[in-house]
């Protein structure tokens, strides 16, 4: 692997869960779209994802960045594996980022930094494993950075970087180019469930047929288990209807 280690400190940043993944409003509920099932299902797909993480042979340390109380009481929860959370700074999404890997580096400048996105539910800890050890033998030939695009190509679920240089986060949009353009390169290798973020009900779907994690398999369960939402009882109609 030309000398560099074979680990990874990760920086995790998760948004307010009211203001997350405005798109899923309502699939966590048969479309009712009620706020509290919608919180329940963005505190999954982060749970999800930092469980898988923290079973990755090659993670050492993640880093949480979040300015909600329940996200920092349920991953903080995860602390003997190796989980930290830590105040957003709100300096935006990239700014979160290098906060996180300033952080981790001040500590420990041994490992890879990264930084992974958390909406990852079909998240394998072998695909994390794999994703590492390639940027390894990448790094070893002399690359600095490298960046997993999401299924549809435009945008980046994990970005390493090479101990010793910056990790230089330019997520948000057409993430995967401007990570191309700033001189990252593309993690060769299948890796479906971390390639496979959840922005729509459609992507969601699609995780769900990968295989999700168990927090958002109680969610989506749950949901189903629901009786459909009907029209409203007799009594209660207009008498013009």
């Amino acid at each position: 692997m030309g000398g560099v280690t074979l680990r990874v400190d990760l920086v995790v940043p998760v948004k307010p869960l009211p203001k997350a993944k405005t798109r899923l409003r309502g699939a966590a509920d048969g479309g009712v779209g009620e706020l509290g099932a919608h919180q329940r299902l963005a505190l999954a797909l982060a749970r999800d994802t930092v469980v898988a993480a923290v079973g990755a042979t090659t993670v050492g340390r993640v880093l949480v960045i979040s300015s909600d109380p329940a996200v920092a009481m349920e991953l903080g929860a995860l602390g003997a594996f190796g989980v930290e959370v830590v105040t957003d700074p709100g300096r935006g999404l990239n700014g979160a980022l290098r906060h996180g890997a300033t952080l981790l580096r001040s500590s420990d400048a041994g490992p890879m930094i990264g930084a992974l996105q958390a909406d990852l539910p079909a998240l394998r800890p072998a695909e994390l494993d794999d994703a590492v050890t390639v940027a390894a033998r990448l790094f070893g030939a002399g690359a600095h950075r490298a960046f997993q695009p999401d299924a549809p190509g435009e945008g980046t679920t994990l970005l390493l970087a090479a101990p010793g240089h910056r990790l230089d986060p330019h997520f948000g949009g057409a993430s995967a180019a401007a990570h191309r353009e700033s001189g990252a390169v593309v993690l060769p290798g299948v890796r479906p469930g971390l390639r496979r973020d959840v922005d729509t009900v459609t992507d969601l779907d699609e995780a769900v047929r990968l295989g999700v994690g168990t927090w958002t398999r109680a969610v989506i369960d749950a949901r189903d288990a629901a009786p459909p939402a009907g029209p409203p009882p007799a009594a209660l109609r207009s008498p013009n209807v």
